[in-house]
């Protein structure tokens, strides 16, 4: 199949998920709708109708166009596209976009530069270029939708006032104070009411407003100021809609053709960035609500910009406007219950149905009240969380240009201004360096900080040469490159300082290697966090001779007696610790030595060797304190035998004081492998008298009931699999056995966490429970960002 057509299978696609213990569909062309989609197609209605009004009124297109493009990106782009729960249709963030088109060119060429966007988004979308877009700056990206948002309210806000909007926002700044001395009270009147409601509905306190607010504001402010109106019998101009039989289509585009060219890739930059940046943002919300993750599937980031690439072309063949992922629609999606695609492609039907059969309604609205929500949605994007967000970034500079940009001189000259700051930026970065020379009893240090480039060398060497000759000096390096030029700069003055009796101690960084990572001669290439694992590099491993490896309870191969090579091999390890990663620790360290140990959380898991706590769980010298054991047990209270995993509880809940307790289960566990396949009796070794905590987590094997605990969109790989989950959830019940677990859960001072960590996948998965069910979800890369 061309990598260009998205592969349906039929009516029931696998983002169609029914509710727990619902029959699946009996025949392969039934098509169903889940209670949950109909609704969330309806609130999404709600909120699309007088927003897709609204945004077309703020560009100057024919009001219908915005309820074709609100029908064609919910049925067309809700079908292909790759984003499941997004809703797509006429976006806020293409209004300034598309107002100046319709200006130059006029609205039926304007169709037929959409027409050509989404034929270039269809050859992105082959090309698989998707994720190259979100290489975009966020400071960029997010300083565009805020000149975009300044740009929309400044124009609507004449309209507001019962005037009409300029062309630009200079031009609009110096119309304002004429328009003020002849504002018209009745559309002001109109707009205040509108904004009043936008503003308090979801406010609304107690009981009432639980149930008000489950109408959208959008919807309650437009309809408010429209019943007021009527009702007060104000003169106001409305909503005309023209008959569909002189609806204008799309035409030849006409104009010179670099213009046309830059129209075209406009339109196609701010689309795809907004509607992949959007589908991003949709993963982000269906992760974080409770039992959909599993039942969605994730973004395809490529298909979406296909079935954005479709929706354009029959937007503007139809005489819609230009189509993006709209935010606000997609969250309220998500919000309102959304299980599958099915939800955007009928709030589509839906704006059919009300663009054929609401006409006399629709023509009800008074364009001020339009004017004021559209205003109200600029003003919003506008983030004072984006702004707080770029700032602590230090992107705020980028941030300013762009935003300034979009808004006086336009959208690509605007975004060309902030990439060409951001690039400078970016090198200022990695130009920038301090180096300070310091005397210290005796020790001359040289602290250089920051990227040593060529561009540094005369400085570098000007400082080195201010170390008296025959002294002790110590050139501490804290950054995360350094170039040849640099490299030979340093190590002649090393061997010309030690010639002369010197001598020179370099900590941190070497040529070809970060910080954090030993430097030696065996081309070793392993990654930032190998001071911490006990590597073999590119290294084939050793097997051992016949007859003395075998496996271990933890799935490992045990090693014959350690020799003359693993005693090098660990001694060249400890070196490494002291060289490169010592002087990054010590003042840490030696603060916990100084204060005690005050951990946070109590983390139990397997003694197996391919678990590495501080790894997983990205934690540091006195985060976690950590128990291991074969298997992960946690033996019951007055169980006869080995105590010391009850003091290490005790200890840690009653002594530390800790917060939390997390169980990690991991995959290809020797301990659940060796419970499976036990046979009874025989001599009793202290490895099978200890597997005896693990038989109550054998014994939940056989439940067949829906509660066996599992992972989130997947079945068990195998029964040793399934006994790692079930031995998660059953520990963490021994651990509520325990006098002093028991006591801090009561008191509301601890809470247990269950994880399980997937070796091969290098994936870790969360324990929570979903109806009564132990599931174990999985844990994105987009959580650390949420």
């Amino acid at each position: 199949m061309s990598a260009c057509v998205p592969a349906h299978t039929d009516s029931a696609r696998t983002e169609h998920v029914h509710p727990p213990h619902s029959p699946p569909p009996r025949g392969p062309g039934r098509f169903r709708v889940a209670g949950a989609d109909v609704s969330a197609a309806i609130a999404v209605f709600l909120i699309a109708l007088p927003l897709s009004l609204g945004i077309a009124l703020a560009t100057g297109a024919p009001l219908q166009a915005g309820l074709v493009a609100a029908a064609v990106g919910g049925i067309v782009a809700g079908w292909i596209g790759g984003c499941p729960l997004q809703v797509s249709g006429p976006a806020a963030g293409l209004t300034v976009v598309t107002a100046d088109l319709i200006q130059q060119y006029g609205w039926r060429t304007t169709c037929a530069i959409t027409v050509v966007a989404g034929l270039a988004q269809l050859g992105l979308g082959c090309l698989r270029v998707a994720r190259s877009a979100l290489a975009v700056s966020p400071a960029i990206v997010h300083g565009m939708l805020a000149g975009i948002g300044v740009t929309i309210a400044v124009a609507q806000l004449h309209i507001v006032l019962g005037g009409t909007p300029q062309s630009s926002v200079p031009d609009n700044l110096i119309a304002l104070p004429a328009q003020l001395a002849n504002l018209r009270p009745a559309d002001v009147a109109v707009s205040v009411l509108t904004l009043t409601l936008l503003t308090f509905w979801p406010r609304v306190p107690g009981r009432a407003g639980r149930l008000l607010g489950r109408m959208p504001a959008a919807l309650i402010a437009v309809a408010g100021a429209t019943v007021v109106a009527a009702l007060a019998g104000l003169r106001l101009p409305k909503v005309d809609l023209p008959s569909w039989s002189s609806h204008a289509l799309a035409t030849l585009p006409e104009g010179p053709v670099l213009g046309l060219v830059a129209a075209v890739l406009t339109t196609t930059l701010v689309c795809s960035v907004q509607s992949l940046l959007g589908a991003v943002a949709v993963d982000k919300l269906v992760a974080a609500r409770p039992g959909l993750t599993g039942r969605v599937e994730r973004s395809n980031l490529d298909r979406e910009l296909l079935g954005q690439g479709a929706a354009n072309i029959v937007s503007g063949s139809l005489g819609g406007l230009p189509i993006a992922g709209v935010a606000v629609r997609s969250s309220a999606n998500v919000a309102a219950g959304a299980v599958s695609r099915n939800s955007t492609m009928l709030h589509g039907v839906l704006v059919v149905i009300a663009a054929l059969l609401l006409v006399p309604a629709l023509e009800l609205i008074p364009l001020a009240s339009l004017a004021a929500l559209v205003m109200a949605v600029g003003l919003k994007m506008v983030s004072l969380n984006h702004i707080r967000t770029v700032t602590r970034h230090r992107e705020v500079l980028v941030y300013a240009v762009t935003t300034t940009g979009v808004v006086f001189l336009g959208v690509l000259e605007g975004v060309a201004l902030g990439i060409a700051v951001a690039v400078a930026v970016a090198l200022h970065r990695l130009t920038r360096m301090r180096i300070t020379h310091d005397e210290s009893e005796g020790v001359h240090h040289v602290h250089v900080r920051g990227q040593l480039t060529f561009l540094a060398v005369p400085r570098l060497s000007r400082i080195l040469h201010q170390v008296p000759h025959g002294s002790a000096a110590v050139v501490e390096l804290d950054g995360s490159f350094m170039d040849h030029a640099a490299f030979e700069t340093l190590q002649d003055w090393q061997k010309t300082h030690t010639a002369q009796g010197g001598s020179v101690d370099i900590t941190g960084r070497r040529p070809g290697t970060r910080i954090s990572e030993p430097a030696d001669t065996d081309n070793c290439r392993c990654r930032p966090w190998t001071p911490w694992r006990n590597h073999q590099c590119e290294r084939p491993p050793t097997a051992p001779p016949p007859g003395t490896g075998r496996p271990d309870a933890t799935g490992d191969a045990a090693d014959p007696a350690p020799g003359a090579a693993d005693g090098r091999e660990l001694a060249r390890g400890i070196s490494a610790f002291q060289r490169n990663t010592a002087p990054l620790v010590r003042g840490e360290l030696a603060r916990l030595a100084r204060e005690g140990q005050q951990p946070s959380q109590l983390f139990l898991t397997c003694a197996d060797s391919r678990v590495v706590t501080s790894m997983i769980t990205s934690s540091g010298p006195g985060d976690l304190f950590v128990v291991r054991n074969v298997g992960n047990f946690v033996p019951l209270p007055g169980d006869e035998g080995d105590d010391s995993v009850a003091a290490a509880i005790e200890y840690a809940v009653d002594v530390l004081k800790v917060r939390s307790i997390t169980v990690c289960g991991h995959s290809g566990c020797g301990a659940m492998q060796t419970l499976l396949s036990a046979e009874p009796g025989g001599r009793q070794t202290p490895l099978k008298r200890w597997l005896r905590h693990g038989l109550p987590s054998l014994e939940r094997l056989p439940e067949d009931d829906g509660t066996r605990p599992r992972l989130a969109g997947r079945g068990p790989a195998d029964a040793a699999e399934q006994l790692c989950l079930a031995n998660v959830v059953q520990q963490l019940e021994h651990l509520r056995a325990h006098e002093s677990v028991s006591r801090a859960l009561g008191a509301g001072d601890l809470e247990l966490h269950g994880m399980y960590f997937h070796v091969g996948e290098a994936q870790s998965y969360l324990l929570a429970e979903s109806g009564g069910e132990a599931v174990f979800e999985r844990v994105l890369e987009t959580d650390l960002t949420a």
